[in-house]
Order: C-alpha cells, then sequence, then structure tokens
C-alpha cells in the first residue's frame, strides 16, 4: 500500500486502500457504550469476511455485556494519518453458534480458536454501515466512503 502524502485521493482509490487495510490488518479499536455505564473502548483482533468485521471476546466481557445493551459501535483502524473509522450495528454469537466458516477463518488468521478455550467467547460481526477514510487535511472532505451500508465513488 503506498502512502499519498498530501495528495488527495478519489473514492474508488480510498475504497479500495481501505479494503486492503481491511483484508491484512490485525487490530481494530472497538467503540461500545452502556446505558449505564458509559462509553467502552478495547483494541480486539479483526478478520474482514469481504462484508463484515468479526471479533471475538469473552463472553463477560465489558465489550459483550455492551454490544448485547446497546448494538451500535464504531471501529477504527489504529492509524492516525491513514485513519479508517467503520460504525454499524454488532450481532452476536455465542462461541458454540457462531457459523464454522467464520469461525475457521478467524482461527486461520490468527492461530487460535477460542472455541477451544475453557471460558465462553462472543464472536462480534459488524457489517458497516458507514465507512469514513482520510489522510490528512486533504483528503477531510469527502471522507465518507460508505453511506448506509452502499460503497460511495
Amino acid at each position: 500500500m503506498q502512502t499519498t502524502g498530501n495528495v488527495r485521493r478519489e473514492a474508488a482509490e480510498r475504497k479500495r486502500d481501505t479494503l486492503e487495510r481491511l483484508a491484512v490488518e490485525r487490530d481494530v479499536w472497538v467503540s461500545t457504550g452502556h446505558p449505564e455505564r458509559g462509553p467502552h473502548q478495547v483494541p480486539l483482533w479483526f478478520l474482514w469476511d469481504g462484508r463484515a468485521v468479526w471479533m471475538c471476546t469473552g463472553a463477560t466481557s465489558a465489550t459483550a455485556r455492551n454490544v448485547r445493551a446497546e448494538p451500535r459501535v464504531r471501529l477504527a483502524l489504529p492509524d492516525t494519518f491513514d485513519v479508517v473509522l467503520l460504525q454499524g450495528e454488532a450481532e452476536c454469537f455465542p462461541d458454540r453458534e457462531v457459523p464454522g466458516e467464520a469461525a475457521e477463518a478467524f482461527a486461520a488468521k490468527f492461530g487460535w480458536d477460542p472455541r477451544a478455550e475453557e471460558g465462553a467467547f462472543l464472536y462480534v460481526r459488524v457489517v458497516p454501515r458507514t465507512v469514513r477514510a482520510w489522510r490528512g487535511e486533504p483528503e477531510l472532505r469527502g471522507r465518507v466512503i460508505m453511506r448506509d451500508g452502499e460503497w460511495q465513488g
């Protein structure tokens, strides 16, 4: 992936770069909120399946509690220059009910299968409704590259 510095990318290039990053990166910041406890943010490993982000967390974690109470989440790739922000609703799958294809792909990417662990885990799937991507000030305008689940440009 090439960094273009302060050169403004068109929407199609931003989409391509974003999809490339989603396919190869490992970590995503997950922001959740609970009606009584407020906001919570944590980094998790993630898998992009071409349509959705899959993450996994302990079934009793603050993240798991929050997405059950309030499924709206925000996700951010960990780069403050090459920003990618996703927003959507979380769908929860207990580790014994997760679709096999998603769990196998997650295990293959990370060399870790939560389904084989002693404790209970929760897989969280987020289909983005909004995606914003920008590199620096020249790209602030037009940074929304997905709106209402549809890619722009």
